[in-house]
């Protein structure tokens, strides 16, 4: 019996065209075994016969792989393919450089042979240094590599390696596993990347298409609310991929009322482990999550500002605060998270406006503005650095290239501004007054509550809109969303009708909407650390934590009241 291009041939019969042998099809024959007519017709059924066997392979089933291959007619890899995968494995390199030779016409660009006798012969290089054959290594690099004339820098870098005087320092210069099938098998999975997979399947090619199919599964699920590990371990493939509603945060878990009066807004801290929320009452009150049970404990309360607190903002390292008032406020706070001591009160001027915030990713300087046309530059200790004159500020932030701040004004648009250069230019321009925006982590998405309009989602790389959330009331009141979730791929925004409202980032309509304030709801904020836990804050003067009910259903059974005036529901 012979063999064809990833099939087999009895002696004597006919052989099949060069496309069926390439694609790996199953030449007719005449005596019935493998028959004239056969049971594998389509060319998608072939693949899959391959990608079984290769899977069986894979799991130490020989003697079912090649029952497979002898029922089916049809065999893995090209047979040139399968001995140089012998060869390599085998570490014999002078036979593995003759069956490149042998592959040579099924490679699909000349320079695919140059890189993959390249590798090889890194390989070997390497295998000499560490048997400490010095002579067989040198010739190989002087004889072998360099005439090449290919990726001149790594030979420089390979020659480099001549200086180490053991294996192990050898393995820990060029981070190489050793001679091994660990460092070989590594080295064929290089080599495929240049094989065309009808000569030779990717490696485990089937669970690279089942972790691709669930992945979309995941992408699909309007609840999908959990890390993706890449992996099917933990995974069904016997059903699709479905999360239910009871697997989001859509129930209040905690109400935390030790505010006095309106909550004006809300927002955790970056690494996710406590909470700040400011209200009308003039207090900014901390919060620790408790990493286990999620639930919040009151840390400390920042008391002696001057008016209502209606905009906070963490430094990039946590260990600062900024807290703003409304537009009659004329001064900003700086607090020391940890010692709760506070580290500055700026007042420019009795007549200025700072009702926004946002940091520089340094956490040594910020910039603050407000609606009565001032917009400053500002270090740790309220020195004014650099200001901008006659700009109306709504809101602020940062980009992410820590050069350009993000403006939203009153003439409906936002801006960019460069403290650097002194330049600036328009982003966005809406129709309707920006009320509040938020940036997703990337810093391209960008998310606007607009008077009368509701949530708009914009690209500030292509400047276009991109959606427009349904549901939500937004009139003139101040309202902050926000982004969230696993990969931020949630949006969520309060209302005007006392409700918290949550879209899917690919969706207008919302995926759900949580009751249970009874007065407007003026800011949300998503745990960037748990994905489960979301904050919203009111005007009826609390502050509600949102979980998914299955997380929470056990440890409700064994919560006991907290001292404070905190309601575990």
């Amino acid at each position: 019996m012979q063999t064809t291009n990833g099939c087999l041939r009895h002696n004597g019969d006919a052989p099949s065209t060069g496309d069926d042998l390439q694609n790996g099809a199953c030449p007719s024959t005449a005596n019935g075994q493998i028959n004239g007519d056969p049971k594998i017709r389509s060319q998608a059924d072939k693949d899959i016969i391959r990608l079984i066997g290769q899977h069986l392979r894979s799991l130490g089933l020989n003697r079912t792989t090649e029952q497979l291959i002898q029922e089916s007619g049809c065999r893995l890899d090209h047979p040139a393919a399968a001995k140089f995968q012998t060869h390599v494995m085998n570490g014999e390199w002078f036979k593995a450089e003759i069956d490149l030779s042998e592959l040579k016409s099924l490679l699909e660009t000349p320079h695919a042979l140059v890189e993959m006798k390249f590798l090889l012969l890194e390989q070997k290089y390497l295998e000499h240094l560490e048997n400490g054959h010095v002579l067989e290594a040198l010739q190989c690099l002087r004889g072998e590599l360099t005439p090449l004339k290919h990726n001149t820098s790594r030979v420089h870098e390979l020659s480099s390696y001549m200086m180490c005087s053991t294996g192990e320092e050898l393995r820990g210069m060029s981070h190489w596993d050793g001679k091994g099938v660990l460092s070989r098998q590594k080295l064929m999975e290089k080599l495929q990347v240049y094989l065309p997979a009808t000569v030779m399947l990717p490696p485990r090619r089937l669970q690279t298409l089942l972790s691709q199919a669930l992945e979309l599964q995941k992408d699909h699920c309007l609840y999908h609310n959990t890390k993706s590990t890449h992996s099917l371990e933990n995974e069904s493939l016997l059903i699709d991929h479905m999360c239910t509603k009871e697997q989001f945060p859509c129930d209040t878990v905690q109400v935390l009322n030790d505010h006095c009066d309106e909550v004006w807004f809300c927002r955790f801290s970056n690494n996710g482990q406590k909470l700040a929320t400011g209200s009308k009452d003039s207090t900014v009150i901390i919060w620790d999550v408790d990493p286990v049970t999620l639930e919040l404990r009151h840390r400390k309360t920042l008391e002696g500002h001057s008016y209502g607190l209606s905009y906070l903002s963490w430094s990039p390292d946590d260990n600062y605060l900024v807290a703003c008032g409304r537009d009659d406020c004329s001064d900003l706070w700086v607090w020391n998270v940890e010692t709760g001591n506070l580290r500055v009160k700026m007042n420019n001027s009795p007549e200025d406006s700072l009702t926004s915030c946002a940091w520089h990713k340094d956490s040594k300087k910020f910039v603050t503005g407000g609606t009565r046309g001032q917009f400053y530059h500002c270090d740790l200790d309220g020195n004014v650095l650099d200001s901008w004159e006659g700009v109306r500020v709504q809101c602020l932030r940062y980009r992410n290239d820590g050069k350009t701040v993000l403006a939203a004004d009153t003439h409906y648009r936002i801006r960019g501004y460069n403290f650097e250069d002194l330049t600036d230019f328009n982003i966005i321009q809406e129709d309707h007054e920006i009320m509040s925006f938020t940036c997703d982590d990337t810093g391209r998405l960008a998310m606007l509550n607009v008077a009368t309009q509701g949530v708009h989602l914009w690209d500030l790389e292509d400047k276009v809109l991109i959606r427009k959330f349904q549901g939500i009331t937004q009139g003139y009141y101040l309202i902050h969303s926000c982004f969230g979730g696993t990969n931020q791929v949630f949006v969520a925004s309060g209302s005007e009708d006392n409700k918290v409202y949550i879209w899917h980032i690919k969706r207008e309509m919302p995926i759900a909407v949580l009751t249970g304030h009874t007065r407007t709801v003026n800011c949300v904020s998503w745990n960037p650390t748990y994905p489960s836990m979301l904050a919203s804050a009111s005007d009826d003067g609390t502050v509600r934590i949102w979980g998914p009910s299955e997380q929470y259903c056990v440890k409700r059974k064994h919560r006991s009241q907290s001292p404070s005036s905190n309601t575990a529901v």
